[in-house]
């Protein structure tokens, strides 16, 4: 461990202070400015050798006897605060990884660290050894410097808010003001060590927050090396890569205290308790969330993310509202849905004789047989209807466009106004520093910096790119392949269901081989898109970590793009081919369409009786429950079960005989792309209740109540299920949110076309406006279906039950053709043309209204609230004053320092330079 007392450390950190500040803008230059002043001191004989006499100091001996309480978070000593811990196991033939970690410890002692080893002896497996890091001030400040981290300076004196009308009917949803505001109001500046007395230091060891020492210290570790000293092999450095080499097992910051109970050490936040019990229980689901204590406890990553999730829960709660409108007016108007009653009767449904739906094993049928499936088509397929899939345009524009409102305001509230992305620049990737050996000149820096030429890049990005589009095939194959066990298993289902009602009396009623095929053709898309998920999950971060990624930020874009590309082929697919594609391309009896050609006997696909639209609900009711249904039993139900064991041994355990650090340990790791598959999942569920939203009414009703368990769930893994997470920053969803205005732009096209083409609502209308005789839907399924002679129908397409037809002559089909005998025989009516005409008219008046109105509300609504701001104009005004005041009082006590230190014969002209300095401040 490194140590400096008296005038030597006073000496030794000028000389730091003097060689940084000439570095600040790189992070390994200020490492190299550390390792090289400390071993100065040392040579010079200030210090201790921390190789050889480390052991002889107090608080780094493996031997020494542990405290009673081990439930700290702080050395042995009981002062130094623990800001990272890293374990590992000493294996018997592992000499290159203890050498690895000797060089390691070394070189993060020579940055200024300090170290604390605990025993195997003394941890509870008997066999992990945990290595304690704390940052000494001097570290915090060099590195808060090169980082550009804010800092309190003055308390801010601008109100926040004001009294809201009826506000006390809120107090229920209300959490404690501590909870909710953890911390007081300040102004913030970017911190500089060569001005510590501008800003409010009560405490040096207390004035960085857990959050911000974990993320310099991990900063740190991301680029120590571990090769010897004189030998530069760049790709022996960062944590990253010892813990991938199992030279490390786990590198984690500490949690404060356990979730389910105060910390006994007073100077311990207890944080991690009060988010567990105002946040992470499911009977706290009613409440706000307490986003400033998520914020300072986590970092501001994970803070926005909550606070999207939280807003977005919030908005669905809308939505659900009026889709809930939508169905409930669906059931209401039964008894005047009269289609459904003419299909339903005996005389008229009864009476109609339909074609085979499929060739031999499909016989002839009666029309009253689907009247069960009609009646539940008109849940969903309803004047309402258009009205919810309009309202749902305009919705998710209020939604992005207030999102952006109160993204604005968060920026205020958490100090990220001046927060640019540009700044991750400085944290370039140690993966990009390490692979890039190629260095030119920065023009902006005039400094050497790595890059990839643009020979390799292109490369890369071309093997990127084929991989991705293999993949991307290999989804539309499969889904080619269900749509061809679709059209392979409804014959087979056919012939055990020949006549739902007659033939299985039990379920007959409620089974046909339409809703057979399509239920269990929906649960076999469903597992292959987990199966192909599993794997192109492993495939997109392997073509990523190849494209190397400048920046952490760079690299969570393409991540982000890459994967959403492919879930969005996974999970919309077939939801497309059943919208857009089914039952559009059958032709007519006569003369059958066939997947692939008639040698494959796949005739295409007919719609179900009642209608597209009701498959496609039970295909988007299959997917995202389901999907909703295995992400909640991977997110809670398995980390419980893993950790259940885990869980229980440290609450029975005494403090002093299970550490803090072994407590973590046993923990889950939140890796970098945590978050990432977060977002991931909603994002998802948000393409399904914009995308097909008009299919399906109570989709969004759905989504909230898996949100509001979402939230729990996510509080829940966080505090109890995840070892700390290192604390980031972020002032925005990033790419998300480019890829939710792109699916609530294509949401409107594909509303409109369900509406138009998957949907009866067109063809009824013009029925109903220029057909009608009576000005009613009386007689619209008579003239919905066409006329074709059983004796033309090919002998391959007729069913091998010759007796089925009970020796009609004619049957049935959904379309609009000239019946047998007549001039135009099988060819369109010309009311096929003006159903057609109505649905493209239908389609660009829905898109343009829908637009213009979108891009109205959007324009009505500013981006960022004008208190906000007028609050950010007037904080950097005051900002301002009070550098330029500090600035002229510095100033002054340097010349009056001086001014003591002058002859008295220069007394006058140093008056005369004080008075004109001032006047020039």
């Amino acid at each position: 461990m490194r140590r400096i007392t008296g005038k030597a450390k006073d000496e030794t950190l000028i000389e730091l202070q003097s060689t940084t500040d000439s570095q600040i803008g790189d992070g390994p230059a200020v490492l190299t400015a550390f390792r090289t002043n400390l071993q100065s001191d040392e040579n010079s004989g200030n210090g201790v050798n921390s190789q050889s006499e480390r052991e002889k100091l107090p608080g780094h001996t493996e031997t020494d006897k542990l405290q009673p309480n081990k439930d700290t978070v702080f050395f042995r000593d009981g002062v130094r605060r623990i800001d990272f811990v890293l374990s590992y196991v000493d294996e018997k033939d592992g000499e290159k990884k203890q050498e690895r970690r000797r060089e390691f410890e070394a070189n993060l002692e020579k940055a200024g660290l300090e170290l604390e080893t605990e025993d195997k002896t003394d941890s509870k497996d008997q066999k992990s050894y945990f290595l304690k890091i704390h940052a000494p001030w001097d570290v915090l400040a060099t590195y808060a410097d090169v980082l550009k981290i804010k800092v309190p300076f003055k308390v801010s004196d601008i109100p926040h808010g004001r009294d809201i009308p009826w506000e006390w009917l809120s107090h229920p949803f209300r959490l404690p003001e501590h909870v909710m505001h953890p911390q007081s109001d300040y102004f913030t500046y970017h911190f500089d060590k060569t001005k510590t007395d501008f800003y409010l230091i009560n405490d040096k060891e207390t004035f960085f927050p857990p959050s911000t020492r974990n993320r310099i210290v991990f900063y740190i570790l991301a680029r120590c090396p571990y090769y010897k000293e004189g030998r530069k092999e760049k790709d022996k450095t960062g944590i990253k890569r010892l813990l991938s080499n199992g030279t490390y097992t786990a590198a984690f910051p500490l949690h404060d205290c356990r979730y389910w109970k105060r910390a006994r050490n007073a100077e311990c936040e207890s944080e991690r308790y009060n988010l567990y019990k105002h946040w992470a229980r499911f009977l706290c689901f009613y409440k706000e969330q307490p986003l400033n204590l998520i914020r300072k406890y986590y970092g501001e990553k994970i803070g926005i993310y909550f606070a999207w999730l939280g807003f977005y829960t919030e908005m669905l709660f809308f939505a659900a509202v009026m889709g809930l409108i939508c169905f409930v007016y669906g059931v209401l108007s039964y008894d005047d849905n009269i289609s459904s009653k003419e299909i339903c009767d005996a005389e008229i449904g009864g009476s109609i004789l339909m074609c085979p739906l499929c060739d031999k094993k499909c016989t002839f049928w009666t029309l009253n047989s689907t009247c069960l499936s009609s009646w539940q088509s008109h849940l969903f397929d309803n004047e309402g209807t258009v009205f919810f899939a309009i309202f749902m345009g305009i919705w998710v524009t209020l939604f992005l466009e207030l999102w952006k409102r109160r993204q604005a305001r968060l920026e205020y509230e958490w100090d990220l106004v001046d927060f640019e992305e540009e700044q991750q620049q400085l944290q370039i990737r140690p993966e990009f520093e390490i692979k890039c050996t190629n260095r030119r000149l920065n023009k902006i820096t005039q400094e050497m910096e790595p890059y990839l030429p643009i020979t390799t890049k292109c490369a890369r990005y071309c093997l990127s790119a084929a991989t991705v589009i293999f993949w991307i095939s290999l989804i539309i194959a499969c889904i080619i392949g269900v749509i061809a066990y679709r059209l392979a298993v409804y014959a087979s289902f056919a012939s055990v269901i020949k006549d739902p009602v007659r033939k299985i009396q039990l379920v007959g009623r409620f089974i046909t081989p339409q809703l057979a095929t399509s239920v269990t053709a929906s649960c076999i898309n469903f597992v292959t898109i987990m199966v192909l998920n599993f794997f192109y999950e492993r495939v997109a971060i392997w073509i990523t970590d190849m494209e190397i990624p400048k920046t952490h930020l760079e690299y969570e874009n393409r991540l982000t793009t890459k994967m959403f590309m492919f879930q969005f082929v996974n999970y919309y697919s077939s939801c497309f081919y059943v919208a857009f594609f089914k039952g559009k391309f059958v032709n007519y009896p006569g003369d059958y369409s066939y997947m692939f050609g008639k040698w494959t006997n796949l005739r295409n696909e007919e719609c179900d009786p009642g209608g597209c639209l009701i498959e496609l609900s039970t295909q988007l009711v299959i997917i995202m429950a389901g999907k909703q249904l295995w992400g909640n039993i991977q997110e809670a139900l398995l980390p419980l079960m893993r950790n259940w064991w885990s869980s229980r041994r440290g609450r029975h355990h005494p403090e002093n005989h299970y550490s803090r650090w072994e407590q973590d340990h046993v923990l889950q790791n939140f890796s970098q792309l945590g978050l990432f598959y977060e977002y991931l999942e909603m994002v998802i569920q948000f393409g399904f209740i914009t995308l097909f939203v008009a299919s399906f009414p109570l989709a969004p009703l759905l989504a909230l109540f898996n949100n509001i368990l979402e939230i729990r769930v996510d509080a829940w893994k966080f505090t109890t299920q995840f070892r700390r997470p290192v604390a980031a920053k972020a002032r925005s969803i990033g790419a998300w949110q480019e890829i939710l205005n792109a699916v609530a732009i294509l949401s409107v096209v594909t509303n409109a076309f369900i509406m138009a083409f998957t949907s009866d609502m067109i063809p009824r209308m013009v029925y109903l406006y220029a057909y009608s005789k009576e000005g009613s839907m009386k007689g619209y399924v008579n003239n919905s279906l066409s006329v074709f002679h059983i004796s033309q129908i090919d002998k391959p397409n007729l069913p091998d039950d010759d007796d089925s037809f009970d020796n009609s002559t004619t049957c049935r089909y959904r379309d609009y053709r000239y019946p047998p005998g007549h001039d135009k025989e099988y060819t369109h009516t010309m009311q096929f043309w003006h159903i057609l005409a109505a649905k493209m008219a239908f389609i660009i008046i829905m898109e343009h209204v829908v637009f213009v109105v979108k891009f109205f509300v959007a324009w009505m609504i500013p981006d960022i609230p004008s208190d906000v701001k007028a609050r950010v104009k007037r904080e950097r005004y005051l900002i301002q004053e009070y550098l330029h005041n500090y600035e002229v009082e510095r100033l002054k006590l340097q010349l009056s320092a001086s001014f003591i230190t002058e002859p008295v014969s220069e007394i006058s002209s140093m008056t005369d330079k004080h008075e004109v300095l001032s006047e020039c401040l």
